[in-house]
């Protein structure tokens, strides 16, 4: 018996990273997995995003142990792609649960050369994105009265950071739908809540070392500075607080930035 026998969790950005491990983890505790990524190159920024060959493998995975899992391929600023992918989930698993809000960029960027390319693609990603999906799922889990939603935010939704404005103002913004979203759905029975990892060893971590011409420590530990001796956590640990907080043992847990920061915003 699994913690999350006959729940569905829809996860964005599940392709690799904190998506994956946390479609790995919930598939390990009994859920249906819908994993959505947009699987290709975009134009901002420069570093590699997931592709369908990855999707495809966490789906093989998936089934290998047993699970059930639906894979589609869009983008989050795309009303249309969210609406198709949502609505195949309903068609396949009849519900959605839980609802992860995962994918982001991140990139650095001056004030003063920031171009509109760089801070409407930060934006429309990283803060409408969750807004796009949460609307479409939204209904379903009202119709239920229940639902738990967790929006990947970072520590640079409660703090500043040096050449990351753009960034940071996307995830302030998450932070504020958290809250306003954890009030009006309180009385639909639907919880939300945001998490505020630190650095975490992933490929985006990755690109943007290489963007910077950085090893992945050396970029890890410049923009983090944790309180624990670690440059970064694993995708595992976001996996875990995820799993936490989606289930009953969080149940009066709503409208809260739980962190994930290694002791980072403690000083």
């Amino acid at each position: 018996m699994g913690t999350f026998d006959g729940k569905v969790i829809f996860i964005t950005g599940a392709a690799h990273g904190q998506g994956r491990a946390t479609a790995l983890a919930f598939a390990k505790e009994g859920a249906a997995v819908a994993a959505f990524d947009v699987a290709k190159k975009i134009e901002y920024p420069a570093y590699e995003f997931g592709t369908s060959d990855e999707l495809k493998s966490l789906k093989a995975e998936i089934e290998a142990m047993g699970g059930k899992c639906l894979i589609a391929s869009g983008d989050v600023r795309s009303d249309a792609d969210v609406t198709a992918a949502v609505q195949a989930t309903i068609d396949s698993f009849g519900k959605i649960d839980i609802l992860f809000n995962n994918a982001g960029i991140c990139a650095y960027a001056e004030i003063d050369t920031m171009t509109d390319e760089a801070w409407n693609a930060m934006i429309d990603i990283n803060l409408k994105g969750p807004m796009n999906v949460t609307r479409r799922v939204v209904p379903y889990m009202k119709k239920a009265k229940s639902g738990v939603i967790i929006n990947n935010s970072s520590v640079m939704g409660l703090r500043g950071g040096n050449r990351l404005s753009h960034y940071a103002a996307s995830k302030w913004g998450l932070t504020g739908l958290t809250k306003s979203w954890a009030i009006e759905l309180a009385p639909f029975g639907i919880r939300v809540v945001s998490i505020h990892p630190t650095g975490v060893n992933t490929p985006m971590n990755d690109g943007l070392a290489a963007m910077e011409g950085m090893t992945p420590q050396e970029i890890a530990e410049r923009s983090a500075g944790n309180l624990q001796p670690v440059p970064w956590v694993e995708p595992e640990d976001t996996a875990n607080m995820v799993l936490f907080l989606a289930s009953d043992n969080a149940r009066y847990c709503t409208g809260g930035q739980y962190l994930l920061d290694a002791g980072l915003l403690t000083v």
